[in-house]
């Protein structure tokens, strides 16, 4: 269910807001256009967890005092759902770069797809994508890869409790993942098309779920700016 505010001051004194983030925003973005909103009430808002760009779905807002709790909220399991493209890789890992291999998938069958899960469920290493927000001496991944410059990747430990393939109609594969924090999806598609000695990358992804919080409760960007801006004008 979605929540309901009835004063500007409940923000001021600490709310977790969901928001479905829009494709294409930044989670930044989000952020800026509910701190906006505010004004001229200076009020602290961050995020629990960053989306890519391309990617949609919950996001979780603190404001006030409820930013301290942040790294708590970050830390809780995700749930994605998504689709990757089978028969080749982008330097991104996902739709943000052109193709730069391509391979053949006449041979491959369903089966092998749906049985290649297996291997990924669990504590596994991942290496981040090149083009990433990680920041390395300072600056961001991904604005050394736009340059073109090499960038050392290092593994990391993440957790994989669900898996699935959910449809297939290839190239296009649809799946659904539960994962611990820290999880790139991207990384996770682009090591699935390795598995199966091909290529894959990431098309579409949506976060569903953050700990017990889901997007199904979330506010549109703009209605909640709009929800604001009344609770201002009635104060």
């Amino acid at each position: 269910m979605k929540q309901t505010y009835t004063n500007i001051q409940e923000f001021a004194e600490g709310q977790l807001l969901l928001v479905n983030k829009p494709y294409k925003w930044t989670s930044f973005d989000v952020v800026g256009k509910i701190r906006n909103a505010f004004k001229p009430l200076k009020l602290k808002v961050g995020h629990a967890g960053t989306l890519d760009p391309l990617a949609t779905g919950l996001l979780i807002i603190c404001t006030g005092k409820m930013t301290k709790q942040i790294d708590t909220f970050q830390a809780q399991e995700k749930e994605y759902t998504g689709t990757m493209i089978l028969g080749a890789t982008t330097p991104s890992y996902d739709m943000e770069t052109e193709a730069d291999r391509q391979f053949d998938i006449s041979q491959i069958t369903e089966e092998q797809i749906k049985t290649n899960c297996a291997q990924f469920i669990g504590e596994i290493g991942q290496y981040p994508p090149a083009h990433s927000a990680i920041k390395v001496d300072g600056e961001r991944l991904y604005e050394k890869a736009r340059r073109g410059e090499d960038v050392e990747l290092k593994l990391r430990t993440v957790t994989i409790t669900e898996f699935e393939i959910t449809h297939v109609a290839l190239p296009e594969i649809n799946f659904r993942v539960v994962c611990s924090k820290g999880t790139y999806i991207r990384s996770l598609v682009h090591d699935f098309g390795k598995a199966l000695n091909n290529g894959a990358y990431l098309s579409r992804l949506r976060r569903t779920r953050s700990g017990d919080y889901k997007v199904d409760d979330a506010w549109e960007v703009m209605e909640l700016v709009n929800t604001i801006r009344s609770l201002k004008e009635t104060a």
